[in-house]
This record gives structure tokens, C-alpha cells and sequence, in this order.
């Protein structure tokens, strides 16, 4: 890959659309992805197979992934929680899976109700079960700075689950700041951390936006190597489970500002980023009450 060229994840229909109170119709949702289809992403984050019950945002995610109109350049990704969600990967063809664990003990237990080390009990399987298949997985870390329940986490601690989810076979680790407390300068430390262990190169990185901090930490992030960075469009959503201070991720529009800014080339394409944008206000507006 060019030292300067830029791959954009979005993940807005997944990780944005999931922390939306309206729920968005199948259409509603078919229509985004297309739209973003058209935009030159690397990869978009399509749903998740996680029980409506716990996510009724992420419901028929199946329907959606067979009806989207895809672009041969751009992977189209499932977040698969468990045995169950893989079978369902499997069942309606998905090529690109993600799976998804902490560096925080505490946020584990509350997002999957499980220790980090359960939590790679669960994978382990799924991940085989990926290799059989020729299926991609990448691989979330969440709380790489900070926890909303336990406070600062330690580089270390976030290298060692970064190395475990690359030791089990995670082509790319997204390393994600889950309520937006870093600074450029733990973002920048925590990098050098993970990188002693993971290549660079398999990084991503994934700020939330929660202080208006997160284009300063992705331009951290560059700096020190990353050349994959997730997105949302117009900043959709977070982590339900993450807290107040969970809410943000850092719009795609802001990426693409920033990567122009710093003369990074990307394979976005600004109009139709502004046309999509558009279409998610269009959306938000039929469920918010009018202001008089």
C-alpha cells in the first residue's frame, strides 16, 4: 500500500445505525449502503447477526446484506458475536467478518457479559470456522485509552488483546477509543505499544468523537503509521453498552477533510459522500420533532 494512500472503513450502517433511537426501515437501510456503495470505501460495516433482542437497531441484517447492490472494490462485513451469527455468515454467503472483544475487563462483562478471556473462548471457534470458509475476519478492540467503567487503560493491556486476536488469525485489528478520552499523545502511545507486537500495517484505528478530539487523534494515529481509519457517516451512533459518554463516531466527512488537509490520497469521492450525508439528515428528520 502507498505510505500516503488511505482505506476508509465506514461503519455507520452497523455501528452508527445501532445506537439510533428510530429504528431504520430494511429499505432505509439497503438505500444507505448503496449510497455509500458509490463512495469508494475500502470496506463498509453492512450489520451485525446479534439478537434483536439485545439490538433490535440490527434486526433483519440478513435481508439487508442480500438485497445491497455492491461495488467490486469494496468488502461488504458482518460483526459476528457468536456461534450462531457465524452460522448465519456462513448460510448467506458473507465473505468479511468482524469480531469484537476489549482491553477492558469491566466493559467486556457489560457489552458481552463475559471476561476478555471468554470472550476469546468464543472466537476461537468462530475464527476456525472463518478459515475453513475463506472468510476475512477482522478483529475490534474497544476502550484502548479509557473505560466508562474502570477508568485509564494500560498500553500493555491493549497490545496483549490486539496480539491475541492477531495470533488467532484477525487480518486487520481495530483499535477503537471507545469514549473519546484520548489525546494525541496516548493515542500516539498506545500505537507504538500495539505496533511492538502487530504490524502497522494490519492497524486501524477508530475514535470516537465524544470531545471534539478525534480528528487530532486519527492525525496522531497517521503519524504514527495507521493507514486505516473507521468512520461514520455524518457521525452516526456508538457503542449502546459504552456509556453516556460513548455517543460519536467521528463523522467520514470530517476524515475526508482531514486527509485533504494533510495531502494523503483516499478513493473518496466528495459528492457522493455529501449526497449520502444528506440522505441520513433526510432520515433523522422524519423522527425528530419539528422546532418551533
Amino acid at each position: 500500500m502507498d505510505s500516503k494512500m488511505i482505506q476508509i472503513v465506514e461503519v455507520g450502517p452497523r455501528d452508527g445505525l445501532q445506537n439510533e433511537k428510530r429504528i431504520w426501515r430494511i429499505d432505509e437501510r439497503i438505500r444507505l449502503i448503496n449510497l455509500l456503495s458509490e463512495c469508494g470505501f475500502a470496506e463498509i460495516e453492512v450489520g451485525s447477526f446479534v439478537s434483536p433482542q439485545w439490538v433490535p437497531q440490527m434486526a433483519d441484517t440478513d435481508a439487508v446484506f442480500n438485497e445491497i447492490i455492491r461495488n467490486k472494490n469494496t468488502r461488504y462485513s458482518i460483526l459476528v458475536p457468536n456461534a450462531k451469527g457465524m452460522e448465519l455468515a456462513i448460510s448467506n454467503n458473507v465473505q468479511d467478518i468482524s469480531i469484537f472483544t476489549a482491553a477492558s475487563e469491566a466493559f467486556t462483562q457489560k457489552n458481552i457479559n463475559c471476561s476478555i478471556d471468554e470472550s476469546f473462548n468464543r472466537f476461537t471457534p468462530i475464527i476456525q470456522s472463518a478459515k475453513e470458509h475463506g472468510i476475512r475476519v477482522r478483529g475490534y478492540v474497544s476502550c484502548v485509552v479509557a473505560c466508562p467503567f474502570s477508568g485509564d487503560i494500560s498500553s500493555a493491556d491493549v497490545a496483549s488483546v490486539a496480539d491475541r486476536l492477531y495470533q488467532l488469525g484477525c487480518s486487520e485489528i481495530s483499535l477503537g477509543d471507545t469514549i473519546g478520552k484520548g489525546t494525541p499523545e496516548s493515542i500516539d502511545r498506545m500505537i507504538q505499544s500495539v505496533s511492538e507486537r502487530v504490524p502497522v500495517s494490519k492497524l486501524a484505528i477508530h475514535c470516537h468523537d465524544t470531545y471534539g478530539t478525534a480528528t487530532a487523534n486519527i492525525d496522531a494515529a497517521l503519524n504514527a503509521g495507521i493507514q486505516t481509519i473507521d468512520s461514520a457517516i455524518t457521525g452516526l451512533g456508538g457503542c449502546p453498552y459504552g456509556g453516556e459518554n460513548a455517543k460519536g463516531n467521528v463523522a467520514t466527512e470530517k476524515i475526508l477533510d482531514l486527509l485533504e488537509q494533510r495531502n494523503y490520497s483516499h478513493n473518496l469521492d466528495r459528492k457522493k459522500i455529501e449526497f449520502a450525508a444528506n440522505f441520513v439528515r433526510e432520515i433523522q428528520a422524519i423522527s425528530s420533532p419539528p422546532i418551533f
